[in-house]
């Protein structure tokens, strides 16, 4: 067998036998006519074009826009594609399965009713509660409006699913998962409300999809779920894990069942009111702020060492508290007031107070050593929070010191990049957090593609790990960012 050939270059100059002087000059004597650039008119137009083209992009990446935008729609409306939603390829067709009624009004009615409401005449009349899971009704309302509406999104709704590129299923599972506090087999229901179970409307999902063609046809490759509460799905999810699943982290999934190739973490709703105030620390007495529950599970037992640490320390603000509006009232006036804001993991790596903080213009102090952050191609979480390892962070008094030695100007820098990239934590800005979430599910096609491709020539077989199309979450390797 021949060896592969090798590439052919010009061969170089010897370095003994230097060019000599007379092959370097022109002919002078040569009677040839010297040659005539022909340009037409024509081609020094398109030549002046193309440079003033040239020399405008120069000038407004250099003095207008030295720091790009996070998205690419002003670099791209320059050349004139991808004006449309700031990409360049056209919007992914998006078909919303037209669910049962159970699967989504339904679920709400049931919470209403469980809780003491009254039956209404009218779906529109039902209002979705307002919980830190609320993406599920978001991304909900934003298909059901008109297209005219949804302007730059990444994502068109189609209404044929034989356009469709993915297909979404509006289930609302982490609704269903607290929609009634009373346990089938348990307590029997005051009067004659029905005992509402999620565990069956898991299964219920389950078996109208399996009777769906376009659920069949791919093994589920480009369905999209949303299962952000850590519990949503826990039933199904091994019947769903083929799909692009929607979750706040992987705290309660296992690693072939979830990953950051194929799925897209989410933030939760903040539950305190946005600060409007400009940034700046002169009112911000406290230097450090918590509120929530101070027992959890797993990673979440780190709250308890941290408040024993950090409850006696005078410019420290650390409370128990669970849900309620006091709860809120307060927890919106400590973040208000304080420079930094503690953020320990829950019972899962995040919880909803890192997302708080955030549109508060507190800076996150996260000790959560397997957390996952949304929207980390656009976001540089190392510019709006500290990052401090579990381990060193119940190291007594470092956390207070270090805090303690950070100058005013670092913290304004904080501020100022938090108020940059709060929007993206907005679930009612138009440009903000639906339109993120879409995004994030749009740059999942080319995947979706992959694996259905792949998973029709494949040998199926049981793996004892996860294969090359999973990656996994890794523990943090910062310590701090200060």
């Amino acid at each position: 067998m021949n060896p592969r050939p090798k590439l052919r270059s010009p061969p170089l100059p010897s370095p003994s036998s230097p060019p000599s002087p007379k092959s370097l000059t022109p002919n002078l004597n040569n009677k040839m006519p010297p040659r005539k650039l022909n340009l037409k008119p024509t081609t020094l137009t398109l030549a002046t074009t193309l440079f003033s083209i040239l020399a405008l992009y120069v000038f407004f990446n250099t003095f207008i826009f030295p720091n790009p935008p996070n998205n690419s729609t002003t670099r791209n409306s320059l050349f004139g594609f991808g004006e449309k939603n700031g990409q360049n390829f056209p919007p992914v067709k998006v078909y919303m399965y037209d669910l049962p009624r159970k699967f989504t009004y339904g679920v709400i009615e049931s919470y209403a009713l469980a809780r003491g409401g009254e039956k209404q005449s009218g779906d529109s009349l039902l209002k979705y509660p307002g919980n830190q899971h609320s993406a599920e009704w978001y991304l909900f309302s934003d298909l059901k409006r008109p297209s005219r509406e949804r302007v730059d999104s990444a994502v068109t709704r189609v209404l044929d699913p034989e356009e469709a590129d993915l297909f979404y299923v509006p289930f609302f599972s982490s609704l269903s998962l607290v929609a009634n506090p009373i346990r089938p087999g348990t307590v029997v229901p005051p009067g004659d409300r029905p005992v509402y179970s999620d565990e069956e409307m898991q299964e219920s999902l389950i078996e109208w999809l399996e009777q769906q063609e376009y659920w069949k046809r791919n093994n589920g490759w480009d369905h999209v779920f949303i299962c952000q509460d850590p519990n949503a799905l826990y039933k199904v999810v091994d019947r769903v894990k083929n799909g692009v699943l929607l979750v706040s982290d992987f705290g309660r999934l296992a690693r072939n069942q979830a990953s950051l190739v194929k799925d897209v973490i989410l933030p939760y709703s903040h539950r305190i009111n946005t600060y409007t105030g400009n940034i700046g620390i002169e009112n911000r007495n406290s230097l450090l702020f918590f509120m929530g529950n101070r027992y959890r599970k797993e990673g979440g037992k780190i709250r308890d060492l941290l408040f024993q640490l950090l409850e006696k320390e005078e410019d420290v603000i650390i409370k128990h508290g669970a849900q309620s509006r006091e709860s809120r009232r307060e927890a919106r006036k400590g973040m208000h007031t304080s420079k930094f804001c503690l953020h320990p993991a829950g019972d899962t790596p995040s919880a909803c107070r890192l997302f708080d903080a955030i549109v508060s213009l507190c800076v996150p102090v996260i000790i959560s050593d397997y957390i996952e952050l949304p929207f980390e191609d656009v976001i540089d979480y190392r510019k709006i929070a500290v990052f401090v390892d579990s381990n060193t962070a119940v190291k007594p008094g470092f956390l207070v010191k270090k805090l303690r030695k950070v100058r005013m100007e670092r913290i304004l820098e904080f501020q100022l990049e938090l108020k940059k990239v709060k929007h993206y934590f907005e679930y009612e800005d138009p440009n903000g957090t639906v339109k993120e979430i879409w995004r994030q599910v749009s740059l999942k096609l080319p995947l979706v593609k992959l694996m259905i491709n792949r998973d029709k020539r494949l040998v199926k077989r049981e793996l004892p790990e996860p294969d090359c199309s999973c990656l996994c979450s890794n523990q943090s390797g910062i310590l701090t960012t200060l």
